[in-house]
């Protein structure tokens, strides 16, 4: 009889990450051994390939959290400490695999750009390069303000500073904390709104995974879609800071 349980599915990563068990010599899992129960060396894998899975930008979270469950109960190192100092370490590198994994595919704009980076695309590496060439040259780290955002990102700068001059000569203006409050709840909604292109974005990347393993997705059609991808989440993040300064204002008045 086949065991369909969570545990046996994960435990086979693909036949290509399988071989022979090194304690007992069966065909062994890719974490551990099914037949000794032995836990198997750590090898360097992608986050989606720890759980078996394929690089599909939409995931079960529910699933993956049992998974998770399920691996730690047999990768927990407090279980292999009567174990030869070898398994000892395994179990801590896999275990502290797992956690990485687990922290990143759990949370969707962490499994995107990780996704991104497994495709060539470092955001964070990006935003650094540019901040280490600005203060190279002296001059300010280059922001592109979303084309639609131009009008609106300009009378909040402005209203901002009209809020810290304020705030200097103890002054207070009720209808100016009102104006920013409304800037907040557009620059939330329009995060909403991003989201929902991401999401989009997700079925996008997925579709074309699907016919990438087909053999009729071509690299133009990759490009475009990560392109679109970088793009979301550039923009996310710009609008998350406008948050974040509006939020800073306002909190700098006691509002």
């Amino acid at each position: 009889m086949t065991d369909t349980s969570p545990t046996a599915a994960l435990s086979i990563v693909s036949d290509k990450s399988t071989n022979a068990c090194w304690s007992c010599g069966s065909m062994r899992a890719a974490h551990f051994c099914q037949s000794c129960g032995t836990v198997q060396p750590a090898t360097p894998v992608d986050y989606f390939q720890f759980f078996g899975l394929d690089r599909n930008l939409q995931l079960d979270l529910a699933a993956l959290e049992r998974d998770f469950y399920a691996l730690s109960r047999k990768l927990h190192p407090d279980l292999h400490a009567g174990d030869a100092d070898e398994q000892q370490q395994w179990s801590l590198e896999k275990s502290s695999q797992l956690n990485d994994a687990y922290r990143t595919l759990k949370d969707p704009i962490a499994r995107t750009e990780y996704l991104l980076r497994l495709q060539g695309v470092d955001l964070d590496e990006q935003s650094t390069n540019a901040t280490e060439a600005a203060r190279a040259s002296g001059t300010a780290k280059k922001q592109v303000v979303p084309p639609d955002m131009l009008e609106e990102v300009f009378e909040l700068n402005m209203q901002i500073e009209e809020l810290r001059m304020n705030q200097k000569m103890g002054a207070s203006d009720p209808d100016l904390i009102c104006q920013l409050e409304e800037h907040k709840a557009s620059f939330r909604q329009r995060l909403a709104s991003v989201d929902k292109e991401l999401q989009a974005g997700w079925l996008q990347w997925d579709g074309l995974l699907t016919h990438s393993q087909s053999g009729t997705a071509s690299d133009e059609e990759r490009k475009k879609v990560i392109d679109r991808l970088v793009d979301i989440l550039n923009r996310r993040s710009y609008i998350r800071n406008l948050v974040r300064d509006v939020n800073d204002a306002l909190e700098a008045v006691g509002a």
